[in-house]
């Protein structure tokens, strides 16, 4: 009973910084399901064998990602602090201050380049609703077009404005509330176009192979692949689960909680594959073509399709409200950390880190169209700036929290509130297995591991 008390006393007194027990799991829902799931899971399953990969990343999801996933929030609600002070007041040691800053520079310096795509996401929408998308025949040339303009720092802007204005209202009031209303929302849409997709002549070649494994075509690679994405599609590694964790209540079920946001983000996955692998397969796109795949290959799909400019206008509707759960989450772990560290009022900490995040994503997105010299490390700033968090700090950042959880925070049973099985079965997963692979996603992502 002490123990709760204590956990409960130390929320914030201010209710407008607490999730209400439905509101944290929409957040975290929202976090967890961003451009990634429709962006990024379609590709890299069609390059990767289709059912095959996608039942290996759901087996990563849970054997890696909800593992790591309890282990966040437990360290976020035990500590009640940002992504660096919880390690610190649940251990007693600075050093581990110092490692979680890992987490708190990640989601800024992602936030920076995840705005781009963001705005890409929301000037397509504009595009097909207004009827200026469907007519097109090169999108290609379209596409690249847009790129070597000014407009996506316009747009890159106008998303930073929005995320900014959401999270200025705080916990309750703004994060809460906002995904309340989206992630519901986002659900309608991904159903509404499941049906037009599966409904396409030539669906069922699609469908089946999204949903019927062909092991063969399985590989080491498509293994590290799978594993890695499961970690980032759970926005794991990059402070904001520890940082949601912290606004939560003691009565709040962890353990129920990590298979609600596992469940919701493998629903999204699966759901987002019925819309794209359906769609590409009846007007004969190639599904692992890479990132093109959405801005180019299916806004060619729309043009052929009956009221195509609705329906692409759906879809990158749905792109960018995915952008935007995500983006705030993104947002509140540094906001979080300069509140904790400095005392600073919310207001003044998310317009900085949004004026922060606008400067550094200026020069991102120049260099993939405008100013393509603007490279580092012989890559473009963007690219750099995207293999630099996706590549280094997040592996990291996972790897310092399952380290921290499996041998270090002497309270973790009583955070995670698991049974004496679970609990045991849980922190093997934390010793042994999630860092061992976390180490070899790291490895195969810099290169220095190759198939």
């Amino acid at each position: 009973m002490k123990n709760s008390q204590k956990h409960q006393e130390s929320l914030p007194s201010d209710k407008s910084e607490r999730f209400s027990s439905s509101g944290f799991i929409f957040a975290a829902i929202g976090s967890a399901v961003g451009l990634g799931n429709m962006w990024k899971f379609p590709y890299i399953t069609g390059q990767y064998g289709g059912a095959a990969f996608f039942l290996l990343f759901v087996v990563c999801l849970v054997v890696v990602g909800l593992p790591v996933l309890l282990a966040e929030l437990a360290i976020g609600r035990g500590g009640r602090g940002s992504a660096s002070s919880s390690f610190v007041k649940l251990s007693g040691k600075k050093v581990w201050g110092g490692l979680g800053m890992v987490s708190v520079i990640a989601p800024f310096v992602i936030l920076s380049f995840y705005a781009i795509v963001a705005g890409w996401t929301l000037h397509y929408a504009v595009q097909a609703f207004s009827g200026k998308l469907v007519p097109n025949t090169d999108f290609t040339l379209m596409y690249g077009g847009f790129m070597e303009s000014y407009t996506p720092i316009i747009w890159q802007a106008v998303v930073l404005v929005l995320v900014g204005a959401i999270v200025v209202k705080g916990i309750s009031g703004g994060i809460e509330k906002f995904n309340k209303i989206l992630i519901p929302g986002m659900f309608i849409l991904l159903v509404v176009l499941m049906i037009r997709a599966l409904t396409l002549p030539g669906a069922g070649a699609g469908v089946s192979f999204f949903l019927n494994p062909d092991f063969s075509k399985l590989t080491p690679e498509s293994t590290l692949v799978a594993l890695g994405h499961a970690f980032f599609s759970l926005s794991l590694g990059m402070g904001t689960m520890i940082t949601y964790g912290s606004y939560v209540a003691k009565r709040q079920s962890l353990g129920t909680a990590t298979l609600a946001i596992g469940t919701g983000d493998l629903l999204y996955a699966l759901i987002a594959g019925l819309i794209i692998f359906p769609t590409t397969f009846s007007f004969g796109i190639n599904p692992g073509q890479g990132p093109g795949l959405v801005f180019i290959a299916l806004p060619a799909a729309f043009s052929e399709m009956p009221f195509g400019s609705f329906f692409g206008g759906l879809f990158f509707i749905l792109l960018a409200i995915a952008a935007l759960t995500s983006a705030v989450s993104l947002l509140e772990v540094p906001v979080k950390y300069v509140m904790d560290r400095f005392g600073w009022n919310r207001t003044r900490s998310v317009w900085i880190f949004i004026i922060g995040c606008f400067i550094l994503g200026v020069p991102a997105s120049l260099s993939l169209g405008v100013s393509p010299g603007l490279t580092f490390g012989g890559m473009a700033f963007f690219d750099w700036i995207d293999f630099a968090a996706s590549n280094v700090l997040l592996p990291l950042g996972g790897l310092i929290v399952t380290i921290f959880a499996g041998y270090f925070y002497k309270g973790v049973a009583d955070e995670a509130g698991l049974t004496a099985l679970w609990f045991r079965v849980w922190l093997f997963l934390l010793r042994f297995v999630a860092p061992i692979l976390v180490v070899f996603v790291f490895l195969h992502s810099a290169g220095i591991i190759k198939f």
